[in-house]
């Protein structure tokens, strides 16, 4: 389990994302990159790193669901994810 400030550090990047997605693409279309430059760093998209939402794991991320896989399977085997069951034949 990562830390408590981890996770949160990461749901800040992704707000600063959201909110400055818009202005940033249009900075980009015109290409003023003084401008660019003045807002902050985490509002880049790049500097987001995947983590598991209810564990925060950084690695074993898969997109689909938005989890590591360690709790991809023991969700999947309790049959909390709809559709997903484990393989058997």
């Amino acid at each position: 389990m990562a830390k408590e400030s981890i996770k949160a550090r990461e749901r800040k990047r992704q707000r600063l994302v959201d909110k400055f997605a818009k202005k940033r693409a249009e900075l980009k279309a015109e290409g003023n990159y003084e401008a660019l430059d003045k807002l902050p760093r985490n509002s880049s998209k790049v500097r987001l790193h995947n983590r598991c939402k209810l564990t925060g794991r950084p690695k074993g991320y898969i997109r689909k669901f938005g989890i590591c896989r360690n709790m991809l399977r023991s969700m999947a085997s309790d049959g909390k994810i709809p559709g997903v069951t484990k393989a058997s034949w």
